[in-house]
Parts: C-alpha cells; structure tokens; sequence
C-alpha cells in the first residue's frame, strides 16, 4: 500500500500529525501498536487526571464537608471503582481518536512498526503477520517510557512506573516517590489523599525543580500540611525490594542517612526514548533522542520525528504543536515550521501549578531588568467564596516596557488560568494591556489583573 506519510506512533504527536495531513488531502496510515492516543490518552495525562479527580472529591467530602454546610459521615471509597472509572474514561476516549481517523479517512494499522529503509514501514500484527507500507514521507511519533533506576528495575509490584501506578489492584499502606517532578508530585497527592502513607524523595533542593522557586516552596508546605513527608535535597542510596515491599536508604546533603521501608516504591525519575525497530539508522543526541532540523526532519531525507521521541520539554500539547508544524511544512508549500519556544507546563496535584515563561531565577541569570506582580488566593473574592484560598499569582514583567517574560501560578484551576499569560507572552502584551482588559468578577482570572496591579504598587485588593 502508497501513502503520502506514515506515521509511526498513535499519541498526541502522531494522531494529530495523521489527522492534520488527512485534512490537507493526503492519503494517510497511522501505525499503533497498543491504542489510538499512546499515552497520553491511555496511560498518561487522561486516566491520571480521572484519578486525580477522584481524589479531590473524597478530600473534600471526606475532610472538608462540614466547612461548606455539608453532612457527610462514614465517608468510604470503592478502590476498584476509582481505577476502573479512570480506564473507561481512557478507553471513550481512546475510541474517539479512532472515529476521528475514520471520519478523516487515515487508515489506522495496530502493530509494532519497522523502519528498515527511508519510505518503507514494515507492520508485524499482533497474530505475526507482517505487511510494507510504502510512502513518500514518514513520521517517528514513538514517545517515551518511564526509565528505571539503575539495580532498582520496575516489577510491576512492589517498585512500580506510572503506569502501574494507574492500575495497582490494591490501594498501598505506604508509598515512597522516589522523584518530585510532575507525575511524581500528581501521585503523591492522589495516594495520600485516600490514606496511603506517602514520602517523596528528591535530590534537588525543591519539588517540581523546574518551576519557580517560591512555587515549589509553597507546594511543599502545602504537601506537608495534608500530611506527605517530602524529603528534598535526598539522594537515593541503596535500594532493595522483593515480593512484600520495598526498603530505601537516603542521604541528605550532611551525609546522614536514614532508612525509609514501604509497601511500594513508585520510580518517577523520568522518561527514556522508544525507538522504533528496524535497521535504519537515524541521527541521535547524546541523551539518544532522534535529532531533527528546523523542519522536524531527521538526517534521512523523508523521515521526520516529533513528540517526546525527540527529546524535552515531554508534554502532550507540545508533541501535538510539533505535528502540526512539522506535517504543515511537509506538505504546504511556503510554510516554514516554528520550533517549540514558549509554552505552559502544568502539574495536576491540589494545589494545581501551572508556569510559563521565564521564572524569576532564569530571569536573573540572563540579566535581564524585570520586576515582579503577585496577588494571593486568600485576597480573592471567588477565591475565598469556592474555599480555595491557598496559592498565589506571580508575574515576571521586563522593564521598562513591562512586557510578560513569565508567569507562574499555583492554586485552584492554575493549569486553566495559564491560558491567558501564554497568549500575552505570545502577543507580547505588556503590563499596561493587561491592566486595562477588563477581567469578569467574581473570577480567580481577577487575581491576574490584580498582579499587575501590585507591581505598580496599586492593586486594590491588597
């Protein structure tokens, strides 16, 4: 069978790169070997977030009912329910990636791909027949999967990945995290709301080390208040595990250790790439991610690689942004693909964090002139009203032009406000613009006017 491209890869790189050649009119197969979406949809960014869900709700029944004027004793939680609840919502949405490859006419074929030649993609099925693909242009959208440590190998069991996390027929006693970025930080919080005993070991000085500095402080007060003991500045020293749990030796940066048991580990210390099989070879960085040019193109002329399989930032929305920059350049002509450069990271936990753009600790160390706006959750209006008063707004703003070099937010529906600063760095509106946009009251998007406010020394609500 001739296509136009084929795409290796079914996630949020390569649906949406099959799709968006689909609606240029070239003829398209999207090859999958699990299910239509990858991770994102099936192991990943959707299911986490039913789950998380979950957890929010039973918090506040559980903990916060009689604060709202709410009765609600004896409150219980059916664990098997929870899982299967964040399954069915994965697999409806799973499915309608499927009706959108039929509605765009891409011919969607499940089973391990090989890329043995430029414009050949073998298929075995899962039955062990194998078909070639012939095309003019081909995809890698083959994503990642979460990396072991070194000696501490996953056993689905006791010493677990994320995608375990997602489905563990029992709820843990006790949990140790062993990494406090994203999907370390966003299980944390879920175990540790239904009960779970739950330690989070990072060897960096904060959680989530990527986002501003007074963000992750103010996380890890938050996280030690509902009870999770963080362990920053620790760096795993030895590890041991069998069939009944797991054992771990830390070490802060005095040198004193101390031993930490649980009946699961969850390893969430990162991502490494997955390769497609076959024997051509194409280009890789040093930390073996595929290389590209400025038009997602590899060193073999015709193959093309987006999505995590090229290496960071490994975010869903970024891996689709590339897809559709890469499949415009291959097929309109003029078009000149933009790489990735600004975009929003967002962490699922109560509270939410949300960034982009530079923190303030980039901003230093660039030199760069800028002063910073900050408003409170606990001075807002809807803040308050829904009972959600933790957190804080924090603007980096250049001078003298007060355009927005950055924005960083945590607190309720954090990952939602983000919106509205991404645009403005894209717009590259300044203080004064956002100033004087009218923002709808009562909204938590107020306490982003409001911070403007306050950097020039006038926000009313403060």
């Amino acid at each position: 069978m001739n296509y136009d491209l084929i795409v290796i890869g079914g996630g949020p790189a390569g649906y949406v790169a099959a799709i968006r050649a689909a609606q240029l009119g070239k003829k398209v197969a999207c090859v999958e070997k699990e299910r239509a979406g990858g991770t994102c949809l099936n192991w990943g960014c959707i299911p986490t977030k039913s789950l998380l869900r979950n957890a929010e709700l039973y918090h506040i029944f559980a903990h916060r009912a009689a604060e709202f004027g709410l009765k609600a004793d004896n409150v219980s939680f059916d664990w098997a329910k929870i899982v299967s609840r964040s399954r069915d919502v994965s697999d409806k949405n799973a499915g309608g990636i499927e009706f959108l490859f039929k509605k765009n006419k891409v011919d969607y074929i499940k089973g391990e791909a090989s890329l043995d030649k430029a414009g050949s993609v073998s298929v075995k099925a899962a039955d062990g027949a194998v078909q070639t693909l012939a095309a003019a242009k081909i995809m890698v959208a083959t994503g990642c999967l979460p990396r072991p440590m070194p000696g501490f190998g996953f056993n689905g069991k006791t010493v677990i990945s994320s995608k375990e996390a997602m489905i563990l027929p029992q709820q843990p006693k006790s949990l140790i995290v062993i990494g406090a970025g994203a999907i370390g930080v966003e299980f944390a919080y879920f175990y540790n709301a239904f009960g779970t005993k739950v330690t989070v070991v990072e060897m960096l000085p904060n959680l989530l080390p990527v986002e501003d500095s007074e963000v992750s402080v103010e996380l890890e007060k938050s996280f030690k208040k509902q009870g999770i003991k963080v362990l920053t500045s620790h760096k795993t020293v030895k590890t041991e595990a069998d069939e009944h749990g797991v054992k771990i030796t830390v070490e802060d940066v005095k040198g004193v250790r101390q031993e930490l048991e649980a009946d699961v580990c969850l390893v969430a210390i990162g991502v490494q790439p997955l390769h497609p099989g076959g024997a051509l070879k194409l280009a890789l960085n040093e930390r073996g991610y595929i290389q590209t040019n400025e038009r997602y193109e590899t060193n073999v002329p015709g193959v093309y690689a987006t999505g995590d399989i090229i290496g960071p930032p490994w975010l869903a929305h970024v891996a689709s942004f590339e897809a559709i920059q890469a499949v415009n350049g291959m097929f309109q002509a003029g078009f000149q693909p933009k790489k990735v450069g600004t975009f929003p990271g967002c962490t699922y936990c109560q509270p939410q964090v949300a960034s982009v753009g530079l923190t303030e600790r980039a901003a230093k160390e660039k030199g760069i002139s800028f002063k910073v706006g900050k408003f409170p959750y606990a001075a807002s209006g809807k803040a308050r009203a829904i009972g959600e008063i933790e957190g804080f707004v924090k603007l980096i703003l250049g001078e003298p032009h007060g355009e927005v070099l950055g924005a960083h937010i945590i607190g309720s529906e954090a990952t939602e406000l983000i919106a509205e600063l991404g645009l403005a760095i894209t717009l590259e509106a300044t203080i004064d613009e956002i100033e004087g946009t009218i923002h709808a009251h009562p909204t938590l998007s107020e306490m982003i006017h409001e911070a403007t406010g306050q950097a020039h020394g006038h926000a009313i609500h403060l």
